[in-house]
C-alpha cells in the first residue's frame, strides 16, 4: 500500500466520526494499538526534540525500506505518532521524504491540537524525515 493510499485509508476511517470526542478516542485507541516499543530503545538520543510529552522514536533500515518503531507517555500523542508510523513505515527514504502528509489537515485533527501539540507533530514529523535522510545517504 502507498502512503498516499494509507493516508487516504485513514481520512476514510476519520470521515464515518463526526464528534471530535470520538476522534479523540479513536485516536487514543489507535494509541493502544501500537506495539510496544522495547524498552531499551527509550534511550535520551531517541526522544523527539520539540514535543511537550516524551515521544520516543528509532528506526531501521531493511531491504530498501525505513521501519519506524515509537512510544510516547501521552495518550494523544501516542495516537498521533502511532498514524504517523502506520503512514510511513515500510515504505523508502525517498518515498518519505517526497510525502505530502495531507491526512492530518484533511481529518481535521492540526485545528483541533493546542500549539505546542502541534509543535510536536511536527517534530514527529521532521525527525521521521531525518531518519529517512539519513538512511538515503547511507546508499
Amino acid at each position: 500500500m502507498t502512503i498516499q493510499e494509507r493516508q487516504q485509508e485513514l481520512i476514510d476511517e476519520f470521515a464515518d466520526i463526526d464528534d471530535w470526542m470520538d476522534r479523540y478516542g479513536y485516536i487514543i485507541d489507535m494509541g493502544n494499538a501500537l506495539p510496544a516499543i522495547d524498552e531499551r530503545l527509550k534511550t535520551p538520543d531517541r526522544l523527539i526534540e520539540g514535543c511537550q510529552s516524551r515521544v520516543w522514536l528509532d528506526a531501521e533500515y531493511r531491504d530498501g525500506k525505513v521501519f519506524y518503531q515509537a512510544d510516547s507517555d501521552a495518550i494523544i500523542v501516542k495516537g498521533m505518532i502511532s498514524m504517523l508510523v502506520s503512514v510511513l513505515s515500510g515504505h523508502t527514504p525517498d518515498e518519505i521524504l517526497d510525502a505530502k502528509l495531507n491526512f492530518i489537515d484533511e481529518i481535521g485533527l492540526a485545528e483541533h491540537l493546542s500549539p505546542t501539540r502541534s509543535n510536536g507533530l511536527l517534530a514527529m514529523v521532521k525527525q521521521m524525515r531525518v531518519y529517512a535522510l539519513a538512511f538515503k545517504n547511507k546508499q
